[in-house]
């Protein structure tokens, strides 16, 4: 029998068959993915195939082929990877400039790896209401690098519904990842979508100005207008994997546009002489923040690092 896994409460996963039961199932025996080491064989948005048994339980028997997934390291020092969800129509990426403060650093990571693993972005600024004005001014900046490279961004406030009628037109109809820092809103945001699901919500430490996991497990949730929102708990860092040093300028769409005019077709963008990429960088036709990024990403490739706070 034909199912979508709907959640996933560690060694449980909730499958939606195709016929609208809810059959609660397990991994039959070590089953694994082939070549990928994840914590997570299973994941929310898995298409697969299960086996009922006499209690009325399954065995998860077999996936689909995967259209997509959102993928990140593990943890600090692990090579394992983790898998957020599969089978994607977009990635929400919830930010918030302060309260708790989102690097662009933690930006770009998340949008190479979507552009990696093919899974359309867009960046969602919640809190609006709490800014002040160099707040302000700074997501304003923000918003405006991001649009420049090609990714939609949308400024909302999900406690006092302000632009929140645009996000929910956007979800309409489609399986949409929420990600994002512990902290950003992304419980709020989906309780204005769906207010019948009364999602708990965490304060912000005062003093650290970070967030607390509220959500502990992922989930997807349907919306009566039709689609899925996944619910993720709080990612603190974001690790990448599974990038060559020579892709990873592939997964920053302006790094890669300028590349192409690089005397070396192998050319890494740091020392070589004629490259289109750092000329462009001094020109300020590529940003330094997103530079660096890139820089991280290659340092971590070398030295086989993952630093949390990213």
């Amino acid at each position: 029998m034909h199912g979508l896994v709907i959640k996933n409460t560690g060694s449980w996963y909730s499958v939606r068959t195709d016929d609208g039961r809810i059959i609660e199932s397990k991994i039959k025996g070590n089953f694994r993915l082939k070549s990928i080491r994840s914590t997570n064989p299973v994941v929310i948005g898995d298409r697969v195939l299960i086996e009922i048994n006499n209690e009325g339980t399954a065995f998860i028997t077999a996936i689909e082929d995967r259209k997509n997934y959102m993928i990140r390291r593990a943890s600090n020092l692990s090579k394992q990877s983790h898998i957020l969800a599969a089978n994607i129509d977009q990635a929400l990426l919830i930010v918030t400039v302060n309260y708790p403060v989102t690097t662009t650093t933690f930006i770009d990571r998340f949008l190479a790896t979507a552009e990696a693993y093919e899974v359309p972005t867009k960046i969602v600024f919640n809190k609006i209401d709490r800014y002040n004005e160099e707040d302000l001014e700074y997501q304003q900046g923000l918003i405006h690098l991001y649009s420049t490279i090609g990714y939609a961004c949308y400024s909302v406030c999900a406690l006092t519904g302000e632009g929140m009628e645009q996000l929910k037109a956007l979800v309409q109809d489609q399986i949409s990842l929420l990600a994002g820092h512990s902290g950003v809103g992304k419980s709020t945001i989906i309780n204005y979508l769906l207010p019948d699901v009364n999602l708990k919500t965490g304060a912000i430490s005062e003093y650290h100005k970070m967030g607390m996991h509220t959500t502990t497990f992922s989930e997807m949730l349907p919306l009566p207008t039709g689609g899925y929102l996944i619910d993720t708990p709080g990612i603190k860092g974001f690790g990448t994997l599974e990038m060559n040093e020579g892709e990873v300028s592939h997964y920053f769409p302006e790094i890669f546009k300028f590349s192409a005019d690089c005397r070396f077709h192998n050319c890494t963008h740091r020392h070589e002489p004629g490259c289109a990429v750092m000329e462009a960088l001094e020109n300020h036709y590529i940003s330094e923040s997103r530079y660096k990024s890139y820089l991280s990403i290659i340092s971590d490739k070398e030295s086989g690092k993952y630093r949390e706070e990213y």
